[in-house]
């Protein structure tokens, strides 16, 4: 109980969807009427002119990294990067609030938030068994407590938190003051979740049904393409890197040392010790080893065929011969058996890079770190891959917000994050992935804004070609449109001419599996049996990824029950209430947002160690490496 008290009382950042929540509770209950950088600087930025502190910011920051810690997580240059792009947008939307609150004159006084603590306790301290009655929040036992002297000791720490709620509930209900949902609109919105209709749909896809060669694309062409669309060529800021990696993959000598342990752990188990006990001290299956190596009774479906082919031919309660899967070696113990459902146990050794292998690549990574790691200088990774013989490789662009993803590993932690606060030709630390270790140089950064139509002209090209297509595809699905208006079906035509038809539903507008706002409109247009024109989802500039061209039939339209929606209309109405509120208030924060004057100075702090290093010696500073 203190522990949830002690929780709360923290000073805490104020979500926006989880104050709504709150407010919502407030106001439906009736008690709403009554580094070398980062010391340097004294700000990280400005939200509408006003100053945010850089040591307060950086220790909510580490405030979030330790809370995320002490759960277990494992924090690298990503997740730190997310964390501060986190908390400066909380940052401006606290802000935000208070410059409103100042501007409305919005103010709680203290009765408000001592009313608020002994009637609306936070979500934690309702769960807390302390103060249940046959399993139900009992309010009457939270404020005989709040009055004890434990209680009044965590009262003020509660005070931040119910005062930035109370005005956040000031504030929106002047938001939402007045809104009103009519009963058309209401009629409009059941009609939406309740009207169904089933429809024959016919698919042309212009990427597909369409060749190439039927769609020849010259120069001139692409390049007026780019001068006329330019926006939709615009790119963000993107880096292009170069790299060495040293491969992290076990060898021979690494399975075998795996199986000399796996045979020893059986040789143990032969000689008498339980299996239960070896399991739980030795298997890599952590869930299951905390349960003496306990997978439970499952069907052999369930696990991969090179265990579960084993373990169904293993007589009951003895040890396998090692076994291996994609996961490492096993030792089974099939303790039940009927049909294709066993339940079993398992001690699992990984094939895992060790002995001299291990020294080998660590020595390697010593030498990466020494040669190349958070240098400066553009020269250091050609150094370090003359040295090592190991071979550069190339990735790019990777855009600002997207991960680095090359052939050999897939994502590669941190490395983007890393580029972004990186200068051209600065090497950044060893990082140690998966299957490998890398260094990475930032050979060039590219600034938001239009490419040269040079660098986009395969990509120009594309699109005009894709545009063809999309012409042709519409030929096609107005030839397939007269065959059906001559009296054959949609099914029928499509197989005359080689496409694919489907039947859909019935659906609801608000469920409905389409996709496109453009084809569902059109489906609830057409009567039973009535045939649409030639749908392109991207009429009148529609954003959709869905590039081809349908034709619909209406096989069945059942309408909405007026009689059913006059009879819930209250409860309708409530909902639809709540529902536009949350609208209101999530367009009015947007809006609070896209006036403001945000100042972010966080690249002038945040500097990677390469930077650090090179401005401590600017300043004469002893460096450690």
């Amino acid at each position: 109980m203190m522990q949830a008290f002690r929780n709360v009382a923290k000073p805490v950042i104020v979500v926006i969807s989880v104050a709504f929540i709150v407010w919502l509770v407030w106001d439906l209950s009736g008690l709403g009427s009554g580094g070398s950088g980062l010391f340097a600087k004294s700000t990280i930025g400005k939200v509408n002119g006003r100053a945010v502190d850089v040591r307060s910011f950086d220790q909510r920051v580490q405030n979030v990294i330790s809370e995320r810690q002490q759960r277990g997580a494992s924090l690298g240059l990503d997740e730190i990067q997310e964390i501060r792009d986190g908390v400066w947008n909380q940052v401006i939307q606290e802000y935000l609030l208070q410059g409103e609150y100042r501007r409305l004159g919005l103010r709680v006084n203290d009765d408000e938030v001592v009313d608020a603590i002994r009637n609306v306790p936070p979500p934690e301290v309702q769960q807390a068994a302390t103060f249940q009655t046959n399993g139900k929040f009992d309010l009457e036992k939270y404020q005989r407590w709040l009055r004890s002297a434990e209680g009044q000791a965590l009262v003020p720490g509660l005070e931040y938190q119910y005062r930035a709620q109370l005005l956040q509930a000031k504030l929106f209900r002047s938001v939402v003051a007045d809104v009103f949902v009519s009963d058309a609109t209401l009629w409009e919105r059941y009609r939406d979740e309740n009207e169904k209709v089933k429809v024959g749909l016919v698919r042309i896809d212009p990427a597909t049904t369409v060749t190439d060669q039927s769609a020849p694309v010259t120069a001139e062409e692409a390049e007026a393409y780019y001068n006329q669309h330019r926006d939709d060529f615009k790119r963000k800021r993107a880096a292009f890197l170069s790299y060495l990696l040293v491969p992290r993959v076990p060898v021979a000598s690494d399975t075998a040392a795996a199986l000399t342990r796996i045979r020893a752990l059986k040789e143990e188990i032969t000689k008498g010790a339980p299996f239960e006990e070896v399991a739980t001290r030795e298997s890599s299956d952590s869930a299951s080893a905390a349960q003496g190596g306990d997978l439970g009774e499952r069907k052999r479906t369930e696990y991969v065929a090179a265990f579960s082919d084993p373990a169904m031919a293993l007589p009951l309660n003895t040890v396998s011969d090692p076994v291996l899967t994609p996961f490492g070696y096993h030792l089974i113990k099939v303790e039940s058996r009927k049909g294709d459902t066993f339940k079993a146990r398992h001690i699992l050794v990984p094939i895992e890079i060790t002995g001299d292998h291990r020294d080998q690549l660590d020595a390697i990574a010593d030498s990466l770190e020494t040669l190349a790691a958070e240098k400066p200088d553009r020269a250091a990774l050609d150094t370090a891959a003359s040295a090592l013989k190991l071979t550069i490789h190339t990735v790019g662009p990777i855009l600002e917000g997207s991960r680095v993803i090359v052939p050999e590993q897939g994502v590669v932690p941190d490395a983007s994050a890393w580029a972004f606060m990186a200068r051209p030709d600065e090497q950044s630390a060893v990082i140690e992935a998966p299957n490998a270790f890398f260094v990475f140089r930032l050979d060039s950064l590219h600034k938001e804004g239009l490419p040269p139509f040079a660098n986009v002209k395969a990509e120009a090209e594309a699109k005009v070609r894709l545009a063809k297509k999309a012409a042709e595809a519409r030929r096609l699905a107005e030839q397939l449109a007269k065959q059906v208006a001559g009296g054959t079906t949609l099914a029928q035509a499509a197989k005359t001419m080689g496409f694919e038809h489907r039947e859909v539903g019935p659906f609801a507008r608000l469920s409905a599996p389409l996709g496109s706002p453009v084809l569902i409109g059109a489906a609830f247009s057409l009567a039973a049996g009535e045939i649409s024109p030639p749908i392109d989802p991207t009429a009148a500039g529609a954003e959709t990824a869905d590039k081809a061209i349908y034709v619909l039939q209406a096989l069945e339209h059942a309408p909405a029950d007026s009689a059913a929606f006059t009879k819930d209309l209250a409860s309708i109405r409530q909902q639809a209430i709540q529902a536009a509120r949350r609208s209101r208030v999530n367009a009015y924060m947007t809006a609070l947002r896209e006036s403001a004057t945000v100042v972010d100075k966080r690249a002038d702090v945040y500097k990677t160690a390469a930077q650090n290093t090179a401005l401590a010696g600017r300043n004469g500073l002893p460096i450690n490496r």
